[in-house]
């Protein structure tokens, strides 16, 4: 409800031409991000180049950030030397940017990570091993007031809905392994509902996700 307002109007006013897709998993699985990102990469059809992994609880605060077809690579908007909780190099979590094509080419996020974090990490990897580098925001181009935030403020509230960051024996053996195999081309999921809503005048697409999960590649998806 946030979100969708406050992205239009920014991209308008940097006059980018924009499709929002709001990917919502109503399975009964844990969390998984990844595959969510790949079923919207499928959903978003053939009308668009490029795309933006963009986590709904961050909004830009600043109108230099560059929401661009990022034709020189990947271009990272949450950079580890700018965002408040990940200060790593190979951060790539949050807000990317990158063409379709290197989307493809990297075979899309790995379906294995279920609950919280570390599929951006492997995902990392995954634009390494496709020889695609990601470019970094530099830290002075975002002059806020708001040392906390800097270019972006959270809306995620721990109160109302903890993450899931629970891992099971066997899942923290995979969490740091590159899945090569898996990906886009391994996806398994359906569409519950398809809808076109206006959110305070602002146009977006929200699509209900079924996930599936193979329960004896990954049995983790289920807590017990």
């Amino acid at each position: 409800m946030v979100f969708v307002p406050y992205m239009h109007s920014f991209l308008n006013k940097l006059k980018i031409r924009h499709n929002i897709f709001v990917i919502n998993q109503v399975d009964h699985y844990r969390f998984n991000r990844a595959s969510l990102i790949n079923s919207g990469f499928l959903e978003s059809g053939n009308d668009t180049d490029y795309i933006a992994m963009h986590d709904v609880d961050l909004l830009p605060l600043n109108e230099d950030l560059d929401y661009g077809f990022p034709d020189q690579g990947p271009f990272h908007l949450a950079s580890p030397e700018l965002h408040p909780l990940y200060h790593y190099r190979t951060y790539v979590g949050g807000i990317l940017l990158l063409t379709k094509q290197h989307y493809q080419m990297c075979n899309g996020m790995s379906n294995r990570f279920w609950g919280w974090g570390r599929e951006d990490d492997e995902f990392y990897r995954r634009l390494k091993d496709a020889g695609i580098s990601a470019r970094y925001l530099k830290p002075n181009v975002c002059l806020l007031t708001n040392p906390n935030t800097l270019y972006v403020c959270s809306l995620h509230d721990p109160a109302w809905r903890k993450r899931d960051q629970k891992r099971v024996a066997s899942q923290k053996q995979e969490q740091f392994k590159v899945d090569r195999e898996g990906g886009l081309s391994k996806l398994r999921y359906n569409v519950d509902s398809k809808r076109e809503l206006m959110i305070s005048g602002a146009p977006c697409t929200l699509i209900n996700i079924l996930l599936d999960c193979d329960l004896d590649e990954t049995p983790w998806c289920l807590l017990s």
